[in-house]
């Protein structure tokens, strides 16, 4: 029986359902990083990014090159550089809205103005 797309697509998105997943992919948009950098930029321990790295890898998304004893990680494709790209136009747009939102709560729980008074 085969998997519906949905699901397919679900899975998908769950597997970027990681903020250090997420972290690695941003830092990736840019060029290949070794591991030491990661390590550097993300602050955990070397175990941890492994998993992670190790899910990405298997995922397809990411590949990795060894030149010596450094390992370098880069994107397989720029897509997933389009999808984060697309992923901060989106959060940009609810946060403004969310933005304005708030602006006009905080306007309506303000006290009221007085009013001038002519003599």
């Amino acid at each position: 029986m085969q998997v519906p797309l949905y699901q397919v697509k679900a899975d998908f998105f769950r597997m970027l359902g990681h903020p250090v997943r997420i972290r690695v992919l941003e830092l990736l948009q840019h060029g290949p990083v070794s591991v030491r950098d990661l390590l550097a930029d993300i602050e955990i321990e070397p175990s941890s990014l492994s998993q992670q790295l190790a899910v990405l890898r298997r995922s397809g998304i990411v590949v990795s090159t060894r030149e010596g004893s450094t390992v370098r990680y880069e994107l397989a494709g720029t897509d997933v550089a389009d999808l984060l790209r697309a992923a901060r136009r989106i959060l940009t747009e609810l946060l403004t809205g969310q933005n304005q939102i708030l602006a006009e709560l905080q306007q309506a729980d303000a006290p009221p103005r007085p009013v001038p008074t002519s003599r």
